[in-house]
């Protein structure tokens, strides 16, 4: 999987940094195999309404903490939660642990909504795991729109 992420950004013609380790199973493990580098930290979320109808992948930095009433009010949804693992599979063929922003090669259907928080904007180098937990890749701010944009992805800015 880690492969396909690569030569996606490779064709889309994106730079890339990555720094392999450990499995980490939190953005707090992963965090501490590349410390002292440039780039802030995402923690990408996959979640669904109620009724298991509706998806968003939420990118947030990873130190503030997921209110899922307050990003459902924005996105008028009564009821968001975390994904099962079950949907998580089945739309981005991921593992908890692993969710990440690449996992969108996987959703052919284009189903899930992305949603961003504006204040990554401030930053210039995000990072992401490449669909696999054992290694994190680092990219542009501005790369990780022309993925998306690449990929016909919409995605939403939100003051999460």
């Amino acid at each position: 999987m880690k492969q396909m992420v690569y030569d996606t950004l490779e064709k889309m013609g994106i730079e890339y940094k990555v720094v392999n380790h450990p499995p980490a199973m939190t953005t707090l493990e992963a965090d501490k195999f590349i410390e002292g580098m440039e780039g802030i930290r995402s923690k990408t979320m996959f979640v669904s309404d109620k009724k298991k109808k509706r998806f968003y992948l939420l990118i947030l930095d990873d130190e503030k903490r997921l209110d899922l009433k307050k990003i459902g009010d924005i996105l008028g949804e009564s009821r968001l939660r975390l994904g099962s693992e079950e949907n998580l599979k089945e739309k981005m063929n991921l593992q908890f642990g692993s969710v990440s922003l690449f996992g969108l090669l996987n959703n052919h259907d284009k189903d899930i909504k992305v949603c961003i928080d504006k204040e990554l904007l401030d930053e210039k180098i995000i990072t992401f795991h490449p669909n696999e937990n054992d290694a994190t890749v680092f990219i542009t701010m501005d790369d990780m729109f022309k993925f998306l944009d690449n990929l016909n992805f919409s995605y939403e800015l939100i003051e999460m």
